[in-house]
């Protein structure tokens, strides 16, 4: 231990056995509580093998930083310990993590050395990744991996639920030219060695236009768990927000699907009560056909059921009463009637 102070201060970014000790784990605990994790770490972690998965208690300061394997197949966590609270900082913190791999792990940054990070900025429940364009220079299974990274590295932090990724001033495009969008940590897989784990899905969403009150069509391309189902997806979708110049959301960035089941072809979703206390400047109906156009587009979903709290006794908006199941109308679609 001679050779890594243990000082007043800090056991800086060295590495026992697979676990950091980040810059600000000591801070005011007393040193006598770090010495015994510290002597168990060096003793018993060293040897840790493949099969172990760690785990991340944000709320005691544990999180998992995410790396490459040495091959570049799939995701390595690492235990990464620190005091840091200020969500700005903690950002900064986790990146500086993600940046340098500790010199004793076999382990890959998720970026090239060509890559440079530009910096973050935060709206709401979504981080802003900004990358310069080296970025889209690497290859495709790796940049998979590394947004898989990055994503499950910050949405760890408390109020960060989705990460958009940016290169230059643009936002990350897949290969039909679409942008990427949000993505969530339940959005990838450990690993690439597996093709069967995770597929490439065309989605068409509908989103609200300049006015308010009309829906218009958003193709979109996304990379997912294929546990997840093609509703589930459609609605964290239209959650996280439009990708396109002109559109606009039509669904509270911060609502949270609380249960998503279909049966004889009727989607009964439940929200959290964030649903109901929207203030998007759209049209009552915006939001209700937004997820029924979507879903009917995409899916054999016919009806949706909406309920809040588990509740479908409310009136969305003092307008929309939920107490029904809402079918597929082109009313609100641009351009359409039926």
């Amino acid at each position: 231990m001679s050779r890594y102070t243990l000082g007043r201060h800090t056991v800086r970014r060295y590495t026992v056995g697979r676990y950091t000790v980040g810059r600000y784990a000591v801070g005011r605990y007393a040193v006598r509580r770090l010495i015994l994790p510290l002597m168990a770490a060096l003793f018993l972690l060293s040897g840790c093998g493949d099969g172990e998965s760690p785990s991340s208690n944000p709320a005691e300061g544990r999180y998992l930083i995410y790396y490459l394997n040495a091959s570049i197949t799939k995701l390595v966590p690492q235990v990464y310990v620190t005091e840091t609270k200020d969500k700005g900082e903690l950002v900064n913190e986790l990146m500086d993590q993600f940046l340098n791999v500790p010199k004793d792990l076999d382990c890959q940054p998720g970026l090239t050395d060509r890559v440079t990070y530009q910096g973050s900025r935060q709206e709401e429940q979504v981080l802003y990744l900004y990358f310069d364009m080296n970025y889209t220079a690497m290859k495709a299974d790796r940049e998979i991996l590394c947004r898989a990274a990055l994503t499950r590295t910050l949405t760890q932090i408390e109020g960060i639920d989705y990460i958009n990724i940016y290169c230059g001033d643009q936002p990350l495009m897949d290969r039909q030219g679409n942008p990427v969008g949000m993505l969530t940590s339940t959005d990838f897989i450990m690993n690439t060695s597996n093709v069967n784990a995770y597929e490439k899905t065309e989605l068409t969403l509908y989103f609200a236009d300049e006015t308010g009150n009309r829906l218009v069509p958003e193709k979109r391309e996304v990379v997912h768990n294929i546990n997840t189902s093609l509703e589930q997806l459609i609605v964290e979708q239209l959650i996280a927000g439009p990708g396109q110049e002109g559109h606009n959301p039509t669904l509270p960035s911060d609502c949270k699907i609380l249960s998503l089941s279909v049966t004889d072809n009727v989607c009964y979703i439940n929200f959290d009560s964030a649903f109901a206390n929207t203030t998007l400047a759209v049209n009552e109906y915006i939001p209700i056909y937004s997820i029924v156009d979507s879903l009917s587009e995409m899916t054999t979903v016919t009806k949706v059921q909406i309920m809040i709290n588990g509740s479908k006794d409310v009136m969305f908006r003092d307008v929309v009463s939920l107490n029904t199941t809402f079918e597929r109308s082109q009313n609100y679609i641009d351009g359409q009637k039926e």
